[in-house]
């Protein structure tokens, strides 16, 4: 499996394979030696694949194959009417996903969102997962933050974007007006704002209860995982990887300092050797 090419005019465009019965846009980049990576974005809106793993995909392929979809209601894949969004299909959609590529085992990185899936999915399919990889992730009951609450309840404009990306990152000279008018315009392509805006309504405390995995189902967790997490995080609280790193038996937890809920890019080198070193222990 060699580098895929990227679309040059919009590289969050990747390839597209059915899964599960759904059109799926991926990425597909790095060597088909050892155990493939895969790779689950958050719920941002407007979020894809490529945007939220832009920093990490050409790196973690130096060694092998990794692979990174637009989850089923976000990005470039398909949104099938009447879908119900819920833990049980975008589970369905990453086996289906592993499934439709061949890939019996792999490895795991799943961001927010996405670590609550990963988490998921290494609970009701554990033979599917060898290692596992927990970033800024929800999974287990936290509080809602605010932070939390405006993301699922985005309206789109310009300044609710910048308000928003101004609450993911603690380096705020990484939100420029530039990144958050292209995000903005990105929430807004056809169906994007109509898909997003069924995932998570109000009263939200309930899709936090509803990402949540049994205690005792994380407690018999036998994959050694990595938790990442950002101390400044005013999206998922950090206390929910403290949680994780108590239950699961064969953890180990890493804390980044001046670091938000944008860990893969604000500590994009840092992140990257971490998850590297973990993968090749």
């Amino acid at each position: 499996m060699s580098v895929a090419p990227q679309n040059t005019e919009n590289p969050e465009i990747g390839q597209r394979i059915r899964a599960a019965g759904i059109e799926t846009n991926y990425h597909d980049q790095g060597q088909d030696t050892g155990t493939p990576l895969l790779l689950l974005h958050g719920s941002g809106p407007g979020v894809t694949a490529w945007a939220n793993w832009r920093l990490n995909i050409p790196v973690l392929a130096m060694n092998r194959r990794v692979v990174a979809p637009d989850m089923v209601g976000f990005g470039y894949t398909e949104r099938p009417e009447n879908i119900r969004y819920n833990l049980d299909t975008w589970v369905e959609h990453a086996v289906g996903f592993l499934d439709a590529l061949d890939i019996g085992q792999a490895d795991l990185v799943g961001n927010s969102y996405g670590g609550a899936l990963a988490l998921a999915l290494t609970i009701r399919h554990p033979q599917r997962v060898r290692r596992l990889v927990l970033m800024g992730a929800a999974g287990v009951p936290f509080e809602l933050t605010e932070g939390l609450d405006k993301v699922w309840g985005y309206t789109p404009s310009v300044a609710n974007m910048r308000t928003l990306m101004d609450a993911f990152a603690f380096d705020r000279s990484l939100i420029s007006d530039e990144l958050a008018e292209l995000r903005y315009r990105a929430s807004v392509r056809p169906g994007y704002q109509e898909s997003f805006a069924q995932m998570f309504p109000a009263p939200r405390q309930r899709w936090v209860d509803a990402l949540a995995s049994d205690e005792q189902d994380i407690r018999a967790i036998e994959q050694e995982t990595l938790i990442l997490h950002g101390r400044e995080d005013r999206i998922v609280p950090p206390v929910t990887s403290e949680t994780l790193f108590s239950l699961l038996p064969r953890a180990q937890l890493h804390m980044f300092g001046q670091c938000g809920h944008w860990t893969q890019i604000e500590h994009a080198a840092r992140f990257n050797t971490l998850v590297t070193n973990f993968l090749d222990e």
